[in-house]
């Protein structure tokens, strides 16, 4: 077992040994993480699920399981089940600073690429454009960033570990450059901090410039831990909101309401930028 730092906490890192590591996704037909646990520690992620029971006690952002024969796994599950798209990966990032040590993201990629499986890979972190030489030119490969606004001062506060919004904007310019589809999640964009159109217009015009293919939007969703997380931000920087956050993912009028001029105005913006066409919203 090791320590890292990271997003402010002290990030515990512990060796273990895994199953499975293909395994059946409702993002795609399969998802690969070769981490359990992620040291970006962003205060929205819905994959806090998976430390419900395995980590009770431990903040989410301050562990990290790594699953250190998790290529050797792979190499012999992709040889036995279906070829189908994989997303990689659905409850951590893996290009988190721990790939930078162990390369079991890496590894993997090389595993299924050989094997003919196309991957759709999500990231926040500037490693991940260590591997673009790696996916130049293939067939089946989308490569995408999570993308929550362009104020570096926010970001900061909310996905505390992870590549400022220009970095992740740039290596996007990156991947379409050697040849991939690429995309941008865009979201949890936030109530009154990140999802008016003063703050939604630059972002959107931004990502356009990069040249993605497709444009994902979603909003803030009270999923496990996460209202916990935000309701703590927000008394620290933001007290003003606290109430409004609560109505907004709690209220179902109020949730409703807000959902459908949230969605109206993204996409009157995206008609307006000409993107209206390569834009799907997740909610």
């Amino acid at each position: 077992m090791t320590w890292a730092s990271g997003g402010g906490l002290k990030v515990r890192i512990r060796e273990v040994r895994c199953k499975s590591v293909l395994n059946k996704s409702g993002i795609a037909d399969w998802a690969v993480n070769c981490y359990s646990g992620c040291e970006h520690g962003c205060v929205y992620c819905y994959a806090r699920f998976v430390s419900r029971f395995s980590h009770p006690d431990e903040p989410w952002g301050s562990f990290v399981d790594v699953k250190v024969n998790a290529p050797q796994v792979l190499g012999v599950e992709a040889g036995k089940k279906r070829i189908g798209r994989v997303f990689v990966s659905s409850v951590c990032d893996g290009w988190q600073p721990a790939e930078e040590r162990y390369g079991l993201t890496r590894q993997c990629l090389e595993i299924l690429l050989r094997r003919g499986y196309p991957v759709t890979i999500l990231t926040k972190s500037l490693l991940a454009r260590r591997d673009l030489e790696l996916l130049a030119g293939r067939e089946g490969v989308e490569f995408g960033v999570t993308l929550t606004g362009l104020d570096e001062r926010l970001t900061r506060l909310i996905e505390p570990a992870s590549a400022s919004p220009s970095q992740r904007l740039t290596m996007l310019g990156d991947a379409k450059a050697q040849g991939l589809r690429t995309y941008a999640f865009v979201g949890p964009l936030l109530p009154d901090l990140s999802d008016r159109e003063e703050h939604v217009l630059p972002l959107l015009r931004a990502i356009r410039e990069a040249g993605v293919d497709l444009v994902y939007v979603d909003r803030l969703n009270p999923r496990y831990g996460v209202w916990p997380a935000f309701r703590s931000l927000l008394t620290k920087h933001f007290p003003h909101l606290t109430e409004r956050y609560r109505r907004v993912l709690f209220d179902e009028r109020v949730r409703k309401e807000y959902s459908w001029e949230f969605r109206g105005m993204l996409t009157r913006v995206a008609a307006n930028l000409g993107m209206d066409g390569r834009m799907e919203f997740c909610f």
